[in-house]
């Protein structure tokens, strides 16, 4: 999952905002370096992303994907989950999708009363002044998302190359995660409940 999903379970489990977008930016025991609030979420945002990376349905996904695209489908396959959580995201919440990233980015910077690695603050100052979630409900921003990340190293060059299967199997894509999406808000209102989060 990306950006968006991670704050859209954040709020459905009533954890940490701030935490749950740090979960990428912070490596370590996040108890000894945040607040308990911030750090469950930054908990929450790991369990979300290994149940992501673990699920049957992912791996299937993954099958459509080249053999010298499949490294990176894990990659391409988050960025794109945000994608039809965008596009159908009146299923899964009453406000509207840019009343939610106007509330969501008040939250975060509310709770940002701690220092945050430096590029936490590069990349989320980007983020919202660029309107990258609201961007996300168009294809085209998906494409450009990963053609922006792939240009960070030249070992994540193939990245770019993942819209294309994206492209491609896009309704079989957006079967799997509309079957995907609901067992994993179930499975994070689990955790928080049982973690004590």
């Amino acid at each position: 999952m990306n950006f968006l999903a991670h704050l859209h379970i954040a709020q459905s489990c009533q954890s940490s905002m701030l935490g749950n977008l740090l979960g990428d930016f912070v490596k370590g025991d996040p108890m000894r370096q945040f607040p308990v609030e911030v750090a469950q979420g930054i908990r929450l945002h790991r369990f979300v992303d290994s149940y992501t990376d673990s699920h049957a349905v992912i791996r299937r996904a993954k099958t459509n994907f080249s053999s010298k695209q499949r490294r990176f489908a894990g990659i391409a396959l988050d960025v794109m989950w945000d994608h039809y959580l965008a596009v159908n995201w009146t299923n899964y919440h009453s406000s509207e999708l840019d009343e939610f990233c106007l509330q969501a980015e008040l939250m975060v910077r509310q709770e940002q009363t701690m220092p945050v690695p430096e590029r936490f603050q590069l990349v989320t100052t980007r983020m919202w002044q660029g309107r990258w979630l609201e961007s996300y409900q168009h294809l085209d921003n998906i494409e450009f998302a990963l053609m922006r990340m792939s240009e960070r190293s030249s070992r994540m060059a193939p990245l770019a190359e993942c819209f294309t299967s994206l492209e491609q199997h896009y309704a079989e894509f957006e079967l799997l995660f509309n079957e995907f999406y609901p067992q994993l808000l179930s499975v994070s209102r689990e955790f928080c409940v049982n973690s004590g989060n």
